[in-house]
């Protein structure tokens, strides 16, 4: 791959046009995603791409990684081109490298902010992961539990999460336990089947990967497992005590929730409020923060969740 420079734009020239037709994407939006978010102009003629504008040079740097993520067998979409321009806002040359979960399967942080968290749990035996909605805590914390468990350094995953929603209970839901409490435990499953795909059925009627409502782990200890706890802001005290006390020897817990969001009945106390007070300067423990800057699903969600930040603030 060369650069050639000019006063006004900067002319990349890639090996295989194959490749450089996977980072252009479907009738180019890819590249047009990238002219939006930077204001610069790209053209694309054979295997040679001319970026101006005042942001070329970071535009550049985009396309040169997209382009080494497409040799490596990476499909590229609009989300692996907001990620690299959001990383290059931080001024990184690109993203962190992807972390395996299976043989056949490996995930990427799509923002500082996620790869800070990445690195927390690589280096904490707790992590608290806290903020709004889309900014891929408990995703990236199922990606993690599968990279430990693929590397063995934990025999078994369990997730959580209290049974406990806006507006419903538990005793509304037709049929037995299981299927009572299945549709709490959905986004968790949804995340698991996503980053090991057919493998996590296996592993879970193996009993390797465990997804249950808070109210079980109580008289539980756990070791070599990796424990996430979601939507831990509709947990009490009590609870979150009762979870955090159930981590046992080489054992690694993640704890997300959006403070915001509690759905505890008559203004009760949030357990993930009252932990983050206690355990801020327990040696051992991080905690990550996402802003709405960090929502990584469809762009308006980011700006729903700034629109009603806004008006609380007001």
């Amino acid at each position: 791959m060369t650069t050639k420079a000019n006063k006004t734009a900067l002319t990349l020239e890639f090996p295989e046009n194959a490749l450089l037709a996977a980072v252009s994407g479907p009738h180019s939006k890819n590249l047009a995603r990238l002219e939006q978010k930077l204001d610069v102009a790209i053209d694309m003629r054979g295997n040679l791409v001319s970026v101006s504008g005042a942001a070329r040079e970071r535009a550049a740097s985009v396309l040169r990684t997209l382009y080494a993520r497409a040799a490596a067998g990476e499909g590229i979409t609009l989300a692996e081109v907001d990620s690299e321009i959001r990383f290059t806002d931080q001024g990184r040359a690109s993203a962190p490298g992807a972390i395996k979960t299976s043989s056949t399967r490996a995930v990427r942080p799509r923002s500082p902010a996620q790869a800070a968290y990445l690195d927390m749990m690589r280096s904490c035996t707790l992590v608290f992961g806290i903020g709004p909605a889309g900014t891929g805590k408990t995703y990236l914390a199922a990606a993690f539990a599968a990279h430990m468990l693929y590397e063995r350094r934990v025999e078994r995953v369990i997730l959580s999460r209290p049974a406990l929603e806006a507006g419903e209970r538990l005793g509304f839901l037709p049929g037995d336990l299981k299927e009572k409490v299945d549709p709490y435990l959905r986004p968790l499953y949804d995340a698991l089947f996503d980053v090991l795909g057919e493998q996590a059925a296996r592993l879970m009627e193996l009993g390797v990967i465990e997804v249950a409502p808070l109210a079980f782990m109580r008289g539980r200890t756990l070791t070599r497992a990796f424990v996430i706890l979601d939507e831990a802001q509709n947990t009490t005290s009590a609870q979150m005590k009762m979870a955090l006390t159930r981590l046992g020897e080489e054992s690694h817990m993640v704890v997300t929730g959006d403070p915001s969001q509690s759905d505890l009945p008559g203004g009760e106390a949030s357990g993930l409020n009252e932990a983050l007070a206690v355990l801020q300067d327990v040696e051992g423990v991080g905690v990550a923060h996402f802003t709405e800057r960090d929502v990584v699903r469809h762009p308006l969600v980011a700006r729903i969740v700034a629109a009603y930040n806004r008006r609380a603030g007001s």
